[in-house]
């Protein structure tokens, strides 16, 4: 089939890697795209939210399937888009409805689902300029650090954790009154810090059955040791150690099953992954945040250990039998090490060539992914904060993120950041 993938990332390059790999992909179109996923199909000049000129690509090259990268198509509803149109809706479409795709486009309808069906997170409340000095009232009167999230998508950036009332205050009344985040900020859920283990557990569902595809750990920090500013992952690493049979049945008991028959009790449209961000709390699974796609870099460890055909999986989940697949791993380890322009997550400068590729990806049990590149004249160019991911395999997380790190270290270009701690606190 001729399969369409939107997004332009490093989880687009590792999904457009793993689908490539099943003879059910006949043609791959990328959308945007960028100079990795050139490699394996069609990039195409088409924004993910250019519904009109995503539907027009769909007609003109017999698109058969539409795979959604990133979180914003998804929200705007893209998959009902797709469902109402009559030269669309034959196409099968991998992700949520517009509806179920709050779970992750509104902190507050995700926390009000969670109490619904009695899913283990972290207490809050929410606020809006109506009951804002009622929300000022309750930060000063919260346990620290207290945790301060825009309700709406802010590009990853709408979640602070305040260590003092102070601080806490100051950015309630920058994300209420001053609109930080526009419209993303006019509610704001407060609630409690979670001590712990941060660890993601990836999902395929088609809402009554679901397949587990992967877990993985990531590293947000840019600093080594965890310190510094947050990024959208600097690093990752699978599978995680302590997620062992006994913490993955609690994950599955309390979490994951209860969560799909919440979409199917309450009639919410899920063809898609679902990304569970989850704490370890002294051994007890608890839910920090839904997102209704894969993550990023956690696909870049997640898609080369899962062995199973990829776009067979998108066809179960499709036409209901998605139950029935058989899911299998690589036993291996897989990490990833992200390489960063200068001055990330701040402000940083692009257009920088790019040197060492080939000689990166040469390295024995090592894939190369694209994250923030573009080409231009037969170079491959710098092309946002995050510009590559290198994954390998190794026998344990140390040997993998070790032969990543090595790798990595062929690559040039101005600026070039990356941690070399990644997968540092289970090192053997």
């Amino acid at each position: 089939m001729n399969i369409l993938l939107l997004g332009s990332g490093g989880r687009e390059h590792a999904l457009a890697w793993k689908m490539t790999q099943s003879h059910h992909c006949d043609q791959l179109f990328i959308a945007p795209g960028n100079a990795g996923t050139a490699q394996l199909g069609t990039n195409l000049p088409i924004g993910v939210t250019d519904f009109a000129a995503i539907r027009q690509c769909c007609i003109e090259q017999q698109i058969q399937m539409v795979v959604v990268g990133p979180e914003e198509p998804l929200v705007k509803g893209i998959y009902d888009f797709f469902t109402h149109d009559p030269e669309l809706q034959s196409i099968i479409v991998v992700g949520p409805s517009a509806k179920a795709a709050q779970l992750e486009g509104s902190k507050a309808f995700s926390k009000k689902f969670m109490q619904r069906h009695q899913i283990p997170t972290a207490a809050y409340a929410e606020f809006t300029a109506e009951n804002y000095e009622a929300g000022r009232s309750y930060i000063a009167a919260h346990s620290l650090p207290v945790v301060l999230k825009a309700d709406g998508l802010a590009a990853g950036k709408g979640v602070v954790i305040a260590s003092t009332h102070e601080e806490a205050l100051a950015v309630f009344e920058e994300m209420i009154l001053h609109k930080q985040f526009g419209e993303a900020s006019n509610k704001v859920v407060i609630e409690e810090f979670l001590t712990g283990i941060e660890v993601s557990v990836f999902v395929l569902t088609n809402g009554t059955d679901y397949q587990i595809i992967g877990h993985a750990k990531d590293y947000k920090r840019i600093g080594e040791g965890d310190t510094g500013l947050n990024t959208g992952g600097m690093g990752c690493v699978s599978p995680v150690p302590f997620m062992d049979e006994s913490f993955m049945q609690k994950v599955e008991s309390r979490i994951i099953a209860p969560t799909i028959r919440g979409l199917a009790a309450e009639e919410l449209t899920y063809h898609g992954f679902i990304f569970f961000g989850l704490m370890n709390r002294h051994g007890e699974p608890m839910v920090i945040e839904y997102n209704c796609r894969m993550g990023d870099p956690e696909t870049e460890v997640v898609m080369p250990r899962l062995q199973t055909d990829l776009v067979a999986l998108f066809a179960a989940m499709d036409n209901g039998t998605l139950a029935d697949a058989n899911i299998s791993f690589d036993e291996r380890a897989c990490a990833t090490v992200i390489a960063a322009s200068g001055g990330y997550p701040g402000s940083y400068e692009k257009d920088k060539p790019i040197e060492g590729l080939e000689q990166a990806a040469a390295g024995k049990d090592t894939l190369v992914f694209h994250a923030g590149t573009r080409l231009q004249d037969n170079t491959v160019r710098t092309n946002g904060g995050r510009v590559l991911a290198v994954s390998a395999y190794g026998t344990n997380i140390t040997q993998a993120a070790e032969q990543a790190r090595q790798s990595l270290s062929q690559i040039r270009f101005e600026g070039i950041y990356y941690r070399k701690d990644i997968g540092y606190e289970f090192e053997v």
